[in-house]
């Protein structure tokens, strides 16, 4: 059995155990971790009557555990028939289950079926890793991996830099040590080794620089900057362990001086006799404190959370870093790194276990989705407790804990070298569409993200305040489009550098309603403009021209589908020859600007001059008119040839 397991479940299983009144023979091998026992029981059990739900959910959890997973899932599968509200994390094993004994086709169709009832963060993430996992776009990471000489055959894990040399836990046996029962192991300690030129560690031995305790010690993590050493213990009070209500002895992050000794007191820096903490990670950038817990408001098993400090003092509540990151399943294990966050989650749609992962850090401090980093460091089974450096050339060098087959013990430490910084780079983007000049949003417009060739990589709708996020591995060049039906369309080509701008602030996207922009007149739809005015028998254009050509430019880029006529008329006053001729040589010059301005020439399909052979009232030929009437008949139009088609497009 695992020992990180034990520390993520054995407060949980303790208090369950305890503050049940009546168990069955299967529940006490179950409680005891005995699953193999358990499983026997329980089916015996089943000769004589029917299992509680609960019972069917302990030996589907029992199979689980000793990867049984088609028994697994069949339990899973017929209570999450019967009964819609299975926990979270219950319907993230059932998953993992399944992608082990079937093709991802079968949880694919599951997910869709629960669309109604799943955050949509976890469909996302879930759609893009699978897509990442079934393609090579991991694969060029070429990670060389080794097994350290410092292993034992007890579990060693979750490394942490120190100076020149790596701490790690470890449940190597002690004799200032009690026996931690369900492992049969050692309660946890923390060591030391020395980290050669070649990336190995030797020469380990106990870390004797914090506070002694025979109870749990583990996970440290040592800042720099402080000077100070976190790590997580058991809650005690001067020797014995202490236990909330329900019997749960929970653990507790605590901080101490670098070097203070064996004999030195520790202080708690996170406690709840109720609520276990785990894996203390302190961002020197932030001064924030990243740390695992289960609390009960979570999205899953245990999640990813921060708190604000000042010099080592907390001074925020805990938050949540939202279902970006945590999902139905456990989260563990923070590690920042150049504005990425990596982290190990055990959640369905990994290669199996405990999978490491990265999540780009976005400038607002949210998170893009978290990205796995492929089979070239994880593995079928659990991998975990990820950490890296550059090693002042262009490599990267780190190590994590996994306990893959060949290893030496339970878990074991692995080194890694790199050439590149680890982790899939993504192409995320977000913002909010809006009507024109307003901060009402547009729902349900398409965001797609297109490639060179025009296929859709990628597509959202945007949410009833006009917001959209979508995110995709990273493309040279994409083409980011957003269109509703009868609305205006917004395209734009990204290259490298242009991509990495856009990400850095939401984009705001305005799109016009085609009847808002378009009027009825003369019998025909025209674009919705100020009076084109020209000086008398000129075809010059004046700057107030210049301020509607501008518009009718950006209205014909922003819906392209739109073909147009030119169309200037005269009045009757001069020669029809004279009008005639002016009256083309104005279409022409409202052309000639369309086209420097970047108007493609199909959107324009007429040029047209008519002179006075339209005039709109009485003011014919001969007709006595004041000056006013006649200028009515002065116009330029901008016909909308195909105002129907767009309608229905």
């Amino acid at each position: 059995m695992k020992l990180k397991i034990f520390l993520l479940f054995f407060g949980l299983f303790w208090g369950l155990s305890h503050a049940q009144e009546k168990k069955s023979r299967a529940d006490k091998y179950f409680y005891s971790y005995a699953y193999a026992d358990a499983i026997s029981e329980y089916q015996k059990e089943m000769t004589k009557g029917a299992l509680t739900k609960e019972q069917r959910l302990n030996l589907a959890d029992a199979y689980f555990k000793t990867k049984d997973y088609a028994n697994a899932s069949k339990i899973y599968l017929d209570v999450n028939k019967s009964d819609s509200t299975m926990s979270n994390h219950r319907f993230n094993k059932m998953l993992q289950s399944l992608a082990q004994t079937s093709e991802t086709g079968q949880v694919k169709s599951l997910l869709k079926s629960n669309r109604g009832s799943l955050r949509n963060e976890l469909l996302e993430n879930a759609e893009f890793n699978f897509e990442l996992l079934e393609t090579t776009a991991n694969s060029s990471i070429d990670f060389q991996v080794f097994n350290i000489k410092g292993n034992s055959a007890q579990a060693d894990f979750s490394p942490t830099f120190y100076k020149n040399e790596l701490l790690f836990s470890s449940s190597r046996m002690q004799k200032s040590k009690d026996v931690y029962a369900p492992s049969g192991e050692s309660y946890l300690d923390i060591y030391r080794g020395k980290i050669e030129a070649t990336g190995d560690v030797v020469n380990i031995n106990e870390f004797t620089g914090i506070p002694n305790s025979k109870y749990h010690e583990a996970t440290p993590y040592f800042s720099d900057k402080l000077n100070q050493i976190f790590y997580i213990a058991s809650n005690e009070d001067r020797g014995k362990l202490l236990f909330d209500e329900k019997g749960k002895n929970a653990l507790a992050i605590v901080i101490v001086k670098n070097g203070a000794g064996a004999d030195q007191p520790f202080n708690y820096l996170l406690r709840d006799l109720s609520v276990s903490f785990y894996y203390p990670f302190y961002d020197e950038s932030s001064d924030r404190l990243y740390f695992s817990a289960n609390f009960d408001d979570g999205y899953g098993g245990t999640d990813l959370y921060y708190v604000s400090t000042f010099n080592g003092q907390i001074m925020s509540q805990p938050v949540n870093l939202g279902p970006r990151v945590n999902s139905a399943a456990n989260e563990i294990a923070p590690f920042i790194f150049d504005g990425s966050l990596y982290f190990s989650s055990d959640v369905f749609y990994g290669l199996g276990g405990m999978d490491i992962y990265k999540a780009n850090q976005r400038p607002d401090n949210t998170f893009s989705i978290p990205v796995n980093l492929g089979s070239g460091i994880n593995s079928d089974a659990d991998d975990f407790g990820f950490i890296i450096k550059e090693n002042g050339s262009s490599e990267f060098s780190g190590f994590f804990s996994s306990n893959r087959s060949g290893g030496k013990g339970n878990d074991d430490i692995y080194g890694f070298k790199v050439s590149e910084k680890p982790g899939l780079k993504t192409f995320a983007v977000k913002g909010t569409v809006l009507k024109p000049r307003s901060s009402q949003g547009i729902a349900e417009a398409s965001v797609k993200v297109l490639d060179t060739e025009g296929n859709t990589i990628k597509e959202v709708l945007t949410q009833n305040n006009g917001s959209y996020q979508l995110e995709i591995p990273w493309r040279e060049t994409i083409v980011l489009e957003i269109s509703k039906k009868k609305h205006s369309i917004f395209s734009q080509k990204y290259t490298g550098n242009e991509q990495e701008e856009v990400q850095k602030k939401p984009l705001v996207i305005e799109m016009a309603y085609l009847e808002d922009v378009v009027e009825p007149k003369e019998g025909k739809t025209v674009l919705k403009l100020q009076k084109i005015k020209f000086a008398k028998a000129k075809s010059n254009l004046t700057p107030e021209t210049l301020v509607q050509l501008d518009k009718v430019a950006d209205l014909l880029l922003k819906f392209p589908k739109m073909r147009v006529k030119i169309e200037s008329h005269t009045d009757s006053r001069g020669s029809s020859y004279s009008n005639k001729k002016i009256s083309q040589q104005r279409s022409e010059a409202l052309y000639s600007y369309l086209m420097k301005k970047g108007v493609p020439s199909e959107n324009i399909i007429g040029v047209l001059g008519y002179g006075e052979e339209q005039i709109t009232n009485s003011c014919t030929n001969g007709a006595f008119c004041l000056d006013f009437l006649h200028d009515q008949n002065v116009r330029s139009l901008f016909v909308v040839d195909n105002y129907d088609e767009l309608l229905n497009q």
